[in-house]
């Protein structure tokens, strides 16, 4: 289990756009997947208002709270604001306070819940101030929307304003991070010296990167081997013994692909094999000490 301010979840969670994604998506698919991950101990899940697959909003949401139905009140379903879905199904931008402020509103309305207990600001708006956003978020916990906050996919600078504005109330950073993608270390460790948690989006590179996993990141298949497990087990234990703040939520569809996810924290990996992968993913055997900014 990982701590999210006061809330204890799986150490890993289930990062719910995929259930709804075309071309091939079924209700039965999803209903299977829900039903696997509450099987396995998955008591995370993370949406949001945007996600798909049309121009429609809150897709995503309506479907998670359908599947989910009264077991809502068992888990933490964490959702985010700030994107937006255009023709096309574009994706855009609106980080005003006055969209956060109808946004999380209409989440909580479509999940089901009075409040919702953990809301991320999706995406920094370049149009408008970051801290406007921010404070928009922290109105939405004294107005009781929302019961906790988190930002997503920011930089250090970032970070530091949200910081500033929220204090305490800022619980969660959600940001992409995987064996190819290590550029969030740093807030990684600002969040472990804080006590704020990190959610890893993209936890095996992408969808084209992880269905080549073991090609592109060799010494995580070899580890993998060695272990009589797969190269997506070692990859998410790597990533918890990274740090305690870390929570990794993958994609999934399939119940096989969640069973696997589920069992990666007890996956033991020897301090000579966390050296190799460290090695490949940072260029240093230990995990490097970077400068919180």
């Amino acid at each position: 289990m990982r701590t999210i301010g006061d809330l204890e979840v799986s150490a890993v969670g289930l990062g719910a756009m995929t259930l709804t994604q075309l071309p091939d998506f079924d209700s039965e698919t999803a209903r299977r997947a829900v039903d696997t991950a509450l099987q396995t101990g998955i008591t995370l899940f993370d949406t949001a208002d945007s996600y798909g697959p049309t121009s429609e909003m809150g897709v995503n949401e309506r479907e998670l709270a359908r599947l989910l139905g009264s077991r809502m009140n068992d888990v933490v379903v964490s959702t985010k604001g700030g994107h937006t879905r255009h023709e096309n199904a574009s994706w855009w931008l609106d980080g005003s306070p006055e969209h956060l402020a109808r946004a999380a509103r209409d989440s909580a309305q479509r999940l089901g819940v009075d409040s919702l207990p953990l809301y991320h600001l999706h995406r920094p708006d370049p149009r408008v101030e970051f801290r406007a956003s921010i404070e928009a978020l922290a109105q939405l916990i004294d107005d009781g929307v929302v019961q906790r906050v988190g930002v997503s996919n920011v930089d250090a600078r970032q970070l530091a304003i949200a910081s500033d504005v929220l204090g305490h109330q800022l619980v969660s950073v959600q940001n992409e991070f995987s064996p190819l993608r290590t550029e969030s270390l740093n807030l990684l460790e600002i969040c472990e010296a804080n006590g704020i948690a990190f959610l890893a989006w993209g936890p095996f590179g992408g969808l084209r990167a992880a269905q080549g996993l073991g090609q592109v990141v060799p010494p995580f298949l070899r580890v993998a081997r060695l272990h009589g497990v797969s190269v997506y087990r070692v990859v998410l234990a790597w990533m918890l013994a990274l740090s305690p703040t870390m929570i990794p939520i993958p994609g999934g569809r399939r119940p096989s692909s969640i069973i696997d996810s589920t069992a990666a924290p007890g996956l033991t990996l020897e301090p000579h094999e966390l050296a190799a992968l460290n090695t490949f993913a940072f260029g240093s055997a230990r995990r490097p000490t970077l400068v919180a900014v």
